[in-house]
């Protein structure tokens, strides 16, 4: 059996957004009637990611996890916000011109650092079902991550799973 449902998500403007889905992913995992199977999470969205983390439990004077400002944090020496035109080779003229021409603004195309970041951190998990739920152990959460920080966005999760 096969079942999917999306996820609807509002991004924050200028910053890092990341959202917990895993309630939302265990209700649709409990709609779904599925006992055993995978349940794949996943970003159709080339600049988030999805992961699995553990609760921090402590919170950074930004609103974030600390683990999750930690990735930030790491992320931000490794691969800087684009925060200056010329920053890195992406968007070169071709890109913008298309950007323009379906109404995406100039600056909204300057978020090469969140692709890299997704490419590398990737826009899935998959997670074990077994007796209706997600095997995430203890403390296990599953995030949403927009690494996109050019302005606030609608962003959609997908959720499939499949077994019996």
């Amino acid at each position: 059996m096969v079942y999917s449902e999306s996820v609807s998500l509002q991004s924050r403007d200028r910053a890092v957004s990341f959202h917990d889905v895993t309630d939302r992913v265990k209700e649709i995992i409990t709609r779904s009637g599925i006992k055993n199977g995978i349940a794949v999470v996943y970003s159709h969205h080339t600049t988030c990611s999805v992961i699995t983390q553990e609760c921090a439990f402590d919170m950074s004077m930004t609103g974030l996890e600390t683990l999750q400002q930690d990735l930030v944090n790491v992320f931000e020496k490794w691969i800087p916000a684009q925060r200056s035109e010329g920053m890195y080779l992406h968007p070169g003229r071709k890109a913008l011109d298309f950007a323009e021409s379906v109404g995406e603004d100039n600056f909204g195309c300057h978020n090469t650092d969140a692709h890299l970041r997704s490419s590398i951190i990737g826009r899935s998990v998959t997670a074990v079902v077994i007796d209706g739920s997600p095997d995430l152990g203890e403390f296990g959460r599953i995030h949403f991550i927009d690494w996109d920080q050019t302005r606030a966005r609608k962003r959609t999760l997908q959720v499939m799973i499949i077994g019996e």
